[in-house]
């Protein structure tokens, strides 16, 4: 079997991140059973990893280093998931002063940052980007510059310039526009950024790690021109149900009837034109096969990104275990190629 650059996705979307942790859940699973390795990690069988807003903290969690063996991944997916089973009310903490203070999100901010920035915290500590464990791009915003900010561990290693806390960077890419202020992320060469989610502009990643694998893995094989037909890419979305907008109340929206409206537009509708490049891209090469797209349905869930009620985790779990229940045979696919290729030098 010839060597593809194996790309995992992962879109943004919230409380959401649930959906594609529990897939992800069972995808690791299933390498473990067919590798006879129970120690196997998505980290082991992933060339690049992806991730936005949800995505990117996972991206994190998923090539965050063992402190006590660097080379190993700290986190299962199971427990990567469990950030957000365990700690999803305290994410989205229900702040009777601050919601007062903010007037139900209108004037400030809908969530105070303080929880997120403390488990952030927890998990990654002092940890950098430059030791992730593979190549990755995590995209943001810069809302000084007016311009796209994308975290990669590959350039990390690199220059000090381009490396940051992880915790920053899980920051920076979550913050999303009217329920969490700006990150302000610091650089190791001194200079910090003003950054937002990076679902404003790239909630489904994929298209930009297709990009930016051309350009790394160009790099490291001796200036071999890298494309589609070196790539085997695996996009998993945060969920397919859609909330509709009436014409009738729509036409009579003024700019603050339609703040939330515009970003789940905004962020559900760029999904969905980069799953549609991308599968047009692959079938212009006869390679179809070699990009996997999985959006699981919300089942019982509701769609907003922050409800961390008790009811709607549990909704989101039996959502995501049931997905993968669904996806099996493409699960399978996937678990056999990553386990019988090796990585892409």
């Amino acid at each position: 079997m010839s060597k593809l650059v194996r790309i995992l996705s992962i879109d943004g979307g919230g409380i959401r991140g649930v959906l594609p942790g529990q897939i992800i859940v069972a995808l690791e699973k299933k390498l473990q059973t067919k590798s006879n390795n129970p120690n196997a990690r998505i980290a082991d069988y992933f060339d690049m990893i992806a991730g936005t807003s949800t995505g990117g903290i996972l991206t994190c969690l998923y090539l965050c280093p063992d402190e006590n063996n660097p080379g190993r991944p700290q986190f299962s997916a199971q427990e990567a998931v469990d950030l957000y089973l365990e700690n999803g009310k305290d994410i989205f903490v229900d702040d009777i002063r601050h919601k007062l203070f903010s007037l139900g999100g209108l004037t400030d901010e809908k969530y105070s940052v303080e929880s997120l920035e403390k488990l952030l915290k927890k998990y990654f500590k002092e940890k950098k980007l430059s030791q992730l464990l593979r190549p990755c791009i995590i995209p943001s915003y810069n809302i000084f510059t007016r311009a796209a900010h994308f975290f990669t561990q590959h350039d990390a290693k690199e220059k000090p310039s381009y490396d940051y806390l992880i915790s920053d960077v899980a920051r920076a890419t979550s913050a999303a526009p009217t329920y969490f202020e700006p990150a302000r992320a610091h650089s190791f060469s001194g200079v910090s950024y003003p950054l937002v989610d990076g679902g404003v502009f790239a909630n489904n990643p994929a298209l930009c790690a297709y990009a930016e694998a051309r350009q790394q893995f160009k790099r490291e094989n001796g200036s071999k021109n890298v494309t589609a037909m070196d790539m085997f890419i695996v996009s998993i979305g945060t969920g397919s149900k859609k909330r509709s907008y009436d014409y009738e109340k729509a036409k009579g929206w003024g700019s603050l009837g339609w703040i939330q409206p515009v970003l789940d537009i905004m962020m559900s509708g760029a999904t969905d034109t980069i799953d549609f490049q991308l599968k047009q891209i692959f079938d212009a090469i006869d390679r179809s096969d070699n990009y996997i797209r999985i959006n699981p349905e919300l089942g019982e869930a509701v769609p907003e990104m922050d409800n961390a009620s008790s009811e709607n985790m549990q909704a989101l779990k039996e959502a995501g275990i049931v997905a993968a229940e669904k996806k099996d045979e493409k699960l399978e696919k996937i678990a056999d190629f990553l386990v019988n290729s090796s990585g892409y030098k």
